[in-house]
């Protein structure tokens, strides 16, 4: 049970996050918003407050960052992408939701026949889905897509793209400070500092020793993280020169150790894939490998579903590098096959809320599936639909970019954004086995369209204006550079 800090902490955000904005530069004050949000508030923690999504680590900060650049510094956030399938996908994001809510009115009951009696007795109930959870599960779906949609307006070129993997390295180097507490002394800093543990604490324990997990939901999640981290300090180590090319090597090196101290065998495979291809290939030969990862993320739910995954040479193979690993993937294989068959019974709109996608026992309602994976979560609640659209704005953006490398031939890019797209694609690979989607991938993705739009018109964000540009201020916004001017 979360403590008074932790819901103090959630309460003094908004504070934090106008502090930020007024005193930072806008791009990073949206990164710090976001992504020290992500590392320091509690997780669990939340405010259910009624029609409205729940207020909690992931969804306070990007409320507070688009309202503060809309509201505060009348900044522009233009809402709908310059390409149609884009601009489609969106609208399918935000409006999958309602054949979900339409077509699950009807409450899930559990029941239990008397042997003795013929009296059936009502044990559990999930509730159907009613027209004013509409507005809420609509709101939760903007939400998600704010960082999206502040970083391809503001994080999209190359300024904003080297802002984006400094925080990262920056964030990763101060975060493997408690992370190695934790290595060292056992996950406790969540419990010590708000009243509780956000897991279960047999997963933190690991090759004879400790997983770190700090303040974030599971320790693969800070894996993860890391591992993006050391792809931004290599990224950043290469496009630099002199004493800071050595300074950022230096920081990718400590941060690759780190990563190892995190034991996350999945996230120390990415690392050992991606980060030498970030420090030695080309930036096309980067986009290519995050063409084929994000191809295999988005095919592997459907060849899944239609069982021709080969999970039983997988799980040869696991066994073959740690049995243990080998029996954790089983477990999420084996989870899967049942939520895959939940899901089939509606397939193409899913069971929406309240948990009505998890596997139950018939009798008690007791949960008997634990999904691990994004896609299973996403193909369960939303279906189809809302399957494609999620993966679809995901994946988009490193097609786009690809296409327009190839469109520029030999014509100079920026070096910067072929590493956030192989972050961005890695996640992808990730969300098979976890549910790491978090306010960094959506900025990842929207850095990634938004330099892609600029690559084919470079004027895309010069004088349009938006459903939320309101009136054009003159207020000065300081730059990174600690100037004055107008963005």
């Amino acid at each position: 049970m979360p403590n008074a800090l932790a819901y103090l902490m959630l309460i003094a955000w908004p504070l934090v996050s106008l502090t930020l904005f007024l005193r930072l530069p806008l791009e990073r004050a949206i990164l710090w918003c976001f992504i020290a949000g992500y590392l320091l508030l509690p997780p669990l923690a939340e405010f259910d407050l009624p029609l409205v999504p729940d207020m909690d680590k992931f969804s306070i900060p990007a409320v507070m960052a688009f309202g503060l650049c809309i509201y505060v510094l009348r900044k522009p956030v233009p809402i709908w992408p310059q390409p149609l399938l884009a601009r489609l996908l969106v609208l399918l994001f935000l409006t999958c939701v309602i054949p979900t809510v339409l077509t699950n009115g009807d409450p899930i009951l559990f029941r239990v026949l008397q042997n003795s009696d013929p009296i059936i007795f009502i044990t559990d109930i999930l509730p159907g889905l009613r027209w004013r959870d509409l507005g809420s599960v609509i709101i939760n779906q903007a939400i998600l897509l704010m960082p999206f949609l502040l970083a391809r307006r503001y994080l999209s070129d190359e300024k904003g793209q080297r802002e984006l993997l400094l925080a990262l390295c920056l964030a990763g180097l101060a975060y493997s400070l408690p992370a190695l507490f934790e290595v060292r002394f056992s996950p406790q800093l969540n419990t010590w500092i708000y009243g509780f543990f956000q897991h279960d604490f047999a997963q933190m324990m690991r090759q004879g020793g400790f997983r770190p997990i700090v303040f974030l939901p599971h320790a693969l999640w800070l894996a993860f993280f890391i591992f993006s981290c050391v792809v931004a300090a290599s990224a950043l180590a290469r496009a630099s020169k002199d004493r800071d090319r050595t300074r950022f090597a230096f920081a990718a090196t400590y941060l690759f150790v780190v990563l190892i101290l995190c034991k996350s065998l999945a996230s120390l495979a990415y690392g050992l894939a991606i980060v030498p291809i970030v420090a030695l290939a080309s930036a096309r030969w980067q986009i290519r490998l995050a063409v084929l990862i994000a191809v295999i993320a988005i095919t592997y739910p459907m060849l899944r579903n239609l069982g021709v995954i080969p999970t039983d040479a997988i799980l040869a193979k696991a066994e073959a590098i740690s049995a243990e690993r080998a029996q954790s993937l089983g477990y999420r294989f084996d989870n899967e096959a049942m939520m895959l068959a939940r899901a089939a019974e509606k397939p193409w709109f899913g069971w929406g809320g309240w948990g009505r996608n998890l596997v139950r026992d018939l009798e008690t309602g007791q949960i008997i599936s634990i999904p691990d994976g994004r896609w299973i979560i996403t193909f369960g609640t939303f279906g189809w639909l809302g399957y494609i659209a999620e993966m679809g704005i995901l994946t988009l953006p490193i097609f786009l970019l690809a296409i327009e490398l190839h469109r520029r031939q030999n014509r100079q890019v920026s070096p910067l954004a072929a590493p956030i797209a192989l972050i961005l694609a890695a996640t992808l690979a990730d969300m098979l086995l976890n549910d790491t989607l978090i306010p960094i991938t959506w900025l990842c993705a929207g850095s990634v369209l938004g330099y892609a739009e600029r690559l084919r018109n470079p004027q895309v964000f010069s004088g349009k204006r938006s459903l939320f540009d309101g009136q054009q201020s003159m207020a000065p916004t300081t730059t990174s550079g600690g100037s004055r001017s107008i963005l």
